[in-house]
């Protein structure tokens, strides 16, 4: 999927078993509950959700739970429970049938999509995981312009992390 392509449509389940979808300016993330590059910016994915109200956040889990226990559907529950609850839906995508048609490579890839489902930007949150300072600038620069109905200034990064768990 390249920029400015409409991304693929999706109703997965969260945490509460709510079926999710992309609704207006949404930011599709790609994630886990083991990976240290997503353990890294969880937090700050956290906050951009909170500092964001006016846009959908969709935190999604592809990895195959059979071979990785801690990114079950259960863990999941009992981590977004654990928090305390998450200012996003933790969503499930058991078949992975949606990271795949994605594109999806990383925990976490990140796509920022505008209101008619459009690819604005895709990437990493900020340059670095281990670096709170820098506040998942990239991704706030993207949100800020496409809610403002103009192009990101960087459009895509590369994505870092961890690779996705394929059955």
């Amino acid at each position: 999927m390249n920029i400015g392509d409409e991304a693929p449509a999706f109703s997965l389940p969260d945490t509460d078993g709510r079926e999710q979808a992309p609704d207006g300016v949404t930011a599709v993330i790609f994630t886990c509950n083991h990976c240290p590059y997503a353990l890294g910016w969880h937090d700050r994915l956290l906050q951009l959700a909170r500092d964001y109200d006016d846009v959908t956040f969709l935190a999604i889990n592809p990895n195959d739970a059979q071979r990785y226990p801690a990114d079950s559907y259960e863990a999941m529950r009992e981590r977004v429970e654990s928090d305390g609850g998450w200012p996003m839906p933790y969503l499930h995508d058991e078949s992975q049938e949606v990271a795949r048609a994605y594109d999806a490579k990383t925990t976490p890839d990140v796509f920022i999509l505008d209101a008619d489902r459009r690819l604005r930007y895709r990437g990493a949150p900020d340059a670095d995981h281990r670096d709170d300072t820098l506040n998942a600038n990239w991704l706030r620069d993207a949100l800020d312009a496409v809610r403002d109905g103009s192009e990101p200034a960087r459009p895509e990064t590369d994505p870092v992390g961890c690779s996705i768990k394929w059955r």
